[in-house]
């Protein structure tokens, strides 16, 4: 692949992009700064659109949710690198609708919403190479370092001068798309505000955000395209502003003009398809004019193919296995270890190629787990083999390590087959979908799914050693002897991998003394290890090589801060000030949130669904934090702070291993009050202090201001681990207390000292 330090045309539209960015968010903001007499003709006074009703607060917040995990999920699919660090996105949309907040008195300016949107559109899609060439370089660019493993890029010492360069493209990134949610936090801010019930009226704002985060996730497991968000993004848009006939003119035009790019195909010979996780691009590959492969891609790089190996394809076509026999095919090797098992277990069975192997090897029956419906859904149709319609087979669509804690069936052979993710299990952590499959009690249990004369192979796409040391070492502790380590042969109709080999000591012996095989082994197991951590369920960062704070991770940060700093600047003329306790208290919630989804992925599956059930019990968990205020609003602060605290010391201290009870209803309802009632006080805290700041936008925006930060400080368990988070957010509730008594003693003598004042 072309880089961009290869290509002066590439890197020419990089800066030349990056300079468009910087000029139309520069722009923005001096008319953002200056309150004309005379309204702009893209510019709306939120009293234009009927002035206060229920009906468009619920639409302006299930609107804004909407288009919040819109950008994420577009933008994180088409720029490969946030795929893994999602909430960069996150943290943008907070930083916008921070600031909207603030500005929540003035009239909203859509082209602060349009511009981006339509300038994003066409950076990410405009059919121009060499713009295309400088997006596909971004990942090589900022994920090219030896402390993390980003697929498909090299490994190499870190390149201040590249990573720079990336991040001259990624900063103006993230201004525009801050600055897109703008107009949606002054909205949002300005009903608030102006509620005749400020506890009602959040409330509705959060039932309607949870119907905004129902609304895509269907639209995500029906598997619709982004062309369609963007339709139902700009009919919202439309309704909101129906009032004003500019507005709704912009508004039209802009998104419809959206739709159409997104929906031009990128190639004439691929199709592309939008599972429920990622974007999913499937090409045939010919033959003599004839269909012989499928490759699939995801996010834009390789993820894997459908292959034919059966006899009659092998037979008629001898040209493919001449220099890759196929008793030595990746997909075939583990069956010259244990011939025709009486049961298979296959972890990431994708479109089926393991399990075609498994039954053309004389497997009595195979259990076949995928968490992906859509990539099963293409297996079913497309594999030559067709292994998934066999009655030997039986399909779980689940995560694997779900499966592997709520099973208890036992096996002669388990296979992770080349079981890696390319993106993370939610935009409010940084866990990648297959991390906690990786970890050592992942493997320890499923070394109880075994039986005792039983085969457990790993394959992995090893492209780094320390991924390698990792992995060996994994098994070493979990089987108590060192696994059989071997690299397949790259290339040819094969996919390959490093394969690692433990299980029953006879049988491996037993494999081993046929010379054929001991000679493959002796010629291809020479491979490269480097020392790495071993992965656990605190500390589950699999592409990670050692704890502490990447490179990317740190300057990306810092980038953020910039930004952030920039935006802090236009709220000066507001009269109001950056308000330090709703800042804590949105760095703490935003901490809370990213372990319990966390924690909750280790418990019941890194799913999309169970993503979605957490995150909308969270919001009902707000709801009712807002019920019980309104029914006791003078619930004294000091309780719901000593609830937390309590709360948050059980979180710290129960073992996740010891929420994993036999039931699953058991299960959640122990789960749900070990990990999620701190944010039932977290939601009493929040609200109590919102009412008692008269609902302010100001205050909500320090609140989102202070997520940002929280976003930022999630980091902290890349070196700390998990657990480390509900310290942090402690801390940050704790520091929130302080910053309220201080201003509730700097009121009260306010009030002293004017009562005193003689009156003249």
């Amino acid at each position: 692949m072309e880089t961009i330090g290869q290509s002066f045309s590439s890197l020419t539209f990089l800066l030349l992009i990056s300079a468009l960015a910087v000029f139309v968010v520069y722009r923005l903001f001096r008319r953002l700064r200056t309150a004309a007499a005379t309204p702009g003709r893209l510019e709306v006074d939120i009293q234009e659109l009927g002035g206060f009703s229920y009906r468009q607060l619920i639409l302006i917040s299930l609107l804004s949710l909407f288009v919040e995990m819109l950008m994420i999920r577009w933008v994180s699919s088409e720029i490969r690198i946030f795929a893994y660090f999602k909430n960069f996105v996150l943290v943008a949309c907070f930083l916008g609708f921070g600031l909207g907040c603030y500005l929540s008195r003035r009239r909203v300016r859509l082209m602060a919403m349009i511009t981006p949107f339509l300038l994003l559109t066409l950076i990410l899609k405009a059919p121009i190479s060499p713009l295309r060439r400088a997006i596909a370089a971004l990942p090589a660019l900022l994920g090219a370092t030896v402390e993390v493993h980003v697929w498909g890029v090299p490994a190499i010492p870190t390149s201040w001068a590249t990573m720079l360069l990336a991040l001259g493209f990624v900063v103006p990134l993230f201004a525009m798309i801050a600055t897109a949610f703008i107009p949606f936090g002054q909205l949002v801010g300005w009903y608030l505000e102006n509620s005749p019930n400020g506890v009602a009226a959040y409330s509705i704002n959060v039932l309607a955000s949870l119907a905004g985060i129902a609304g895509f996730t269907l639209l995500c497991f029906l598997n619709e395209p982004p062309w369609l968000w963007f339709g139902v993004v700009g009919v919202l848009c439309i309704v909101t502003f129906w009032r004003s006939a500019r507005a709704r003119g912009a508004l039209s035009a802009v998104f419809l003009t959206c739709a159409c790019l997104l929906a031009i195909p990128e190639d004439l010979t691929t199709r592309t398809y939008w599972s429920p996780y990622q974007k999913l691009s499937l090409q045939p590959l010919y033959g003599k004019g004839e269909v012989v492969a499928y490759m699939l891609n995801t996010n834009g790089s390789w993820y894997q193919q459908i292959l034919n190996l059966s006899p009659e394809f092998s037979n008629s076509h001898s040209q493919f296995f001449r220099a890759h026999p196929l008793d030595r095919n990746a997909y075939n090797m583990p069956y010259r270890f244990y011939p025709a098992p009486a049961s298979v277990l296959v972890l990431g069975s994708g479109m089926g190629n393991d399990v075609a192997a498994a039954l053309r090897n004389g497997a009595g029956r195979v259990e076949a787990i995928e968490i992906d419906p859509l990539i099963l859904k293409l297996g079913r149709e497309l594999h030559f083999e067709h292994p998934y319609q066999s009655p030997r087979v039986h399909v779980t669509l689940d995560d694997a390590r779900s499966y592997i804690e709520n099973s208890h069936d036992q096996f002669d052979l388990i296979v992770f087959s080349l079981l890696d993710s390319h993106t993370t299990s939610s935009h409010f952590t940084n866990i990648r979908i297959d991390n906690y499959v990786y970890t050592l009690e992942a493997l320890q249990r499923a070394k109880r799914l075994l039986k005792p004369d039983g085969l457990f192979i790993v394959k992995f796409q090893v492209e780094t050693p320390w991924i390698a040391g990792r992995l060996f070492k994994l098994l070493r502790d979990t089987f108590g002897q060192d696994p059989i380590q071997f690299q397949t042969d790259i290339g040819g109709y094969d996919s390959s991998g490093r394969f690692f080999v433990s299980g029953s000591s006879d049988r491996l012996a037993k494999a081993t003394a046929d010379p054929a095989l001991a000679a493959y082994l002796a010629s291809h197991s020479n491979m490269p290890m480097e020392s790495a951590r071993v992965t656990t369920d605190d500390w589950p960062y699999f592409y990670q090589h050692e704890p502490g704070l990447p490179i990317i991770v740190i300057l990306v940060s810092i980038a953020v801060l910039v930004v952030f700093g920039l935006f802090l600047r236009q709220t000066s003329g507001e009269g109001t000030r950056l308000d330090f306790h709703f800042m804590l208290l949105g760095a703490g919630f935003m901490l809370l949130e990213a372990q319990i989804v966390s924690k909750m992925a280790l418990l019941f599956g890194t799913t999309w669904v169970v993503n979605a059930v957490v995150v909308s019990g969270l919001l009902c968990l707000i709801v009712g934090a807002n019920l019980v205020y309104g029914a006791f609003p003078r619930i004294p602060l000091t309780a719901a702070y000593a609830g937390l605290f309590l709360a948050l010391a059980v979180m710290y201290i129960v073992p996740m291993q010891k929420l994993f009870f036999e039931s699953w209803s058991l299960r959640a309802v122990v789960a749900t009050l070990a990990l999620c009632t701190p944010v039932f006080f977290a939601g009493i805290i929040f609200v109590s202090s919102f009412a008692r700041a008269g609902f302010r936008g100001s205050a909500l925006g320090s609140n989102l201001f202070g997520s940002l930060i929280g976003g930022l400080l999630e980091s902290a368990s890349l070196w700390f681990g998990l657990k480390s988070l509900a310290i942090l957010a402690a801390i940050l509730y704790l520091g929130s207390a302080i910053y309220l008594r201080r201003e509730t003693a700097a009121q009260n003598n306010t009030s002293v000292e004017q009562e005193a004042v003689p009156t003249p």
